[in-house]
């Protein structure tokens, strides 16, 4: 086994360099997944890039033996269990996590059914973000619920409504009160769930009367966004056209001109006129990236606050090279895997948003 510290001396050149000749031998048995967020070096090294939802739909179809994910924990749970048991999904760096599914735990969420259900006697269908864990996947699963993305949230919570049932959405608030106005659910109607507390921290009648029930969750990332940033674009540079992401608190997402997942932006400045100016609210990677790519656009980052996924750029050419190198010597590390009992309920979460979506 290669020792990752001998990775580590490495110039980031010679790490890259390294990685594609281990590439080059591992042939068909390899395919690289890489999100948008990671960083171009990571970008131009995958076979597929894409959202959450391109790489949950093409992890299923893979043949590759290996399937190297750059992204975060719960993407490789979820293409673990979208793939067989005979190929094997490796994140390269286990600590990169996401600070939004670690708000929502499987035992916070138990509790919540237990008094909302149980003390409160309301019917529960749970939809949870896709940024949760495989054990979150679980319950939403055993309980008749499912999965979403950014890109289908406004199908899969319609679909959800449509049920008759009051919609728990984890584990982030945000992208659930923009998904839910957008579908004419009145603020009011949408109170938030505190996992800290026994009762949510609302009152028995609040929940009774709610339609979407939001879990006191959020990113890191959008969240640091600001409705002072929309004004200051509008201040000083009133033809610039805002586009963000639904992770966006309320006030950003109403400001703004346009508001989609990240495959929407990415279609968005795809189709927009040369010449013109946009202000974009997401990660900072792709908004350069973006840039880059449309050079006849004038594409700037809507916070100047830097706002980087550092949990996402835990994944470097150093620790790619590694898991590359050890599988050429028949070494598998930081494989993901998920038992058979999560991998059936939260399979179940996922199949039902992919055959929604």
């Amino acid at each position: 086994m290669i020792d990752f510290q001998d990775i580590r001396s490495l110039s980031e050149s010679e790490a890259l360099a390294r990685a594609q000749k281990a590439r080059a031998v591992l042939g068909s048995r390899l395919t690289i997944l890489g999100h948008h967020y990671q960083a171009d070096a990571i970008v131009e090294m995958s076979d597929i890039t894409g959202d959450s939802l391109e790489l949950s739909r093409r992890a299923g179809k893979l043949d590759a033996e290996f399937i190297v994910f750059c992204g975060v924990h719960f993407m490789a749970e979820s293409a673990d269990m979208l793939t067989s048991e005979n190929q094997k999904v490796i994140l390269p760096d286990l600590a990169a996590g996401c600070s939004m599914a670690d708000m929502a735990t499987h035992e916070e969420l138990e509790a919540a059914f237990e008094y909302l259900e149980g003390e409160l006697g309301l019917s529960i269908l749970p939809v949870t973000y896709v940024n949760s864990s495989a054990a979150v996947k679980a319950i939403v699963g055993r309980h008749g619920g499912v999965v979403c993305t950014s890109t289908n949230a406004p199908k899969v919570v319609q679909w959800a409504l449509d049920q008759g049932k009051t919609v728990l959405f984890a584990p982030d608030q945000h992208l659930g009160r923009n998904t839910s106005f957008r579908l004419g659910i009145p603020l009011e109607a949408m109170p938030t769930w505190d996992p800290k507390t026994h009762d949510g921290g609302a009152s028995e009648e609040t929940y009774r009367g709610a339609k979407v029930i939001l879990w006191k969750g959020h990113c890191s990332v959008h969240t640091r966004m600001t409705r002072a940033d929309v004004d200051q674009w509008r201040a000083t540079d009133p033809d610039r056209k805002v586009l963000v992401h639904p992770e966006c608190v309320f006030d950003v997402v109403q400001a703004a001109d346009l508001s989609g997942s990240t495959s929407f932006i990415l279609n968005t400045l795809e189709a927009a006129p040369a010449g013109s100016k946009w202000a974009v609210g997401t990660e900072i990677n792709l908004v350069r990236r973006l840039s880059k790519l449309h050079p006849d656009k004038d594409i700037q980052p809507l916070s100047r606050i830097q706002c980087l996924c550092s949990t996402m750029f835990r994944i470097d050419p150093w620790h790619l090279c590694w898991v590359l190198e050890n599988l050429v010597q028949g070494v598998v590390v930081n494989q993901v895997t998920v038992d058979s009992e999560t991998r059936r309920w939260a399979g179940e979460a996922l199949e039902r948003m992919l055959s929604l979506s």
